[in-house]
Order: C-alpha cells, then sequence, then structure tokens
C-alpha cells in the first residue's frame, strides 16, 4: 500500500470514529424506539472495529520509506 493510500485509510478511520461518536450519542440519548437504538449502536461499533483493525495495520505496517 502506498503512503498516499495510507493517509486516505486513516482519514477514513478517523472520520468513521466520529460518525460511531455520534451514533452512540443517538442511541444513549435522543432515541426512544429500541430497534432505532440497536440499529444505530450496532453500525457504531462495527465502524469502530472496522477503525480499530485499520489503526492496527497502518501502525504494524512499519514506515513508508523514503524518496528512492
Amino acid at each position: 500500500m502506498s503512503p498516499l493510500d495510507k493517509m486516505w485509510l486513516s482519514f477514513y478511520a478517523m472520520g468513521f470514529m466520529f460518525v460511531s461518536m455520534g451514533l452512540i450519542y443517538l442511541s444513549r440519548h435522543k432515541l426512544k424506539n429500541k430497534l432505532m437504538k440497536f440499529g444505530s449502536a450496532t453500525v457504531a461499533y462495527v465502524l469502530l472495529l472496522f477503525c480499530f483493525l485499520a489503526m492496527i495495520y497502518l501502525v504494524f505496517s512499519g514506515p513508508s520509506g523514503g524518496v528512492a
């Protein structure tokens, strides 16, 4: 994966973390319907799992190298 692709993956992961934070807030404080609460919380936790795996990949894939 090129360094530019790694940068975009990290931006997507950070954006998904922000979205999941909003979904968890909605599911815990604003929504009254139990099905909507469950659905938004499930989507949020799936996004958090994707972010976790993406960040693990990005951290352990090593440096991108230098200019050749």
